[in-house]
C-alpha cells in the first residue's frame, strides 16, 4: 500500500507548516513547498501536515481515494 502525495504550488503560501510537521516528506523551494517523493509509505505525519496546511495545498490519495475527506 502506497500513498500519492502532492502540493499545489499555485495554492501554497510557503508557511512551512508541512516541513515542520513532516520534514522527511516536504521541503521549501523558494515560494512553495515541494514533496520529496510522490509515492510514499503511509505516514500519519503527512496527514497531520496536510490537515494543518493553511492553504489546503496538500493532497494525499490512496488508489485514487482522497485520504483527507
Amino acid at each position: 500500500m502506497t500513498w500519492k502525495l502532492g502540493v499545489d504550488a499555485g495554492r501554497c503560501m510557503a508557511s512551512g507548516v508541512c516541513v515542520a510537521t513532516a520534514p522527511d516528506h516536504f521541503e521549501l523551494n523558494g515560494t512553495a513547498a515541494t514533496v520529496r517523493a510522490t509515492d510514499i509509505d503511509p505516514d500519519e505525519n503527512v496527514l497531520d501536515a496536510a490537515e494543518s496546511c493553511p492553504a489546503l495545498a496538500i493532497s494525499v490519495t490512496e488508489d485514487g481515494r482522497d485520504l483527507l475527506e
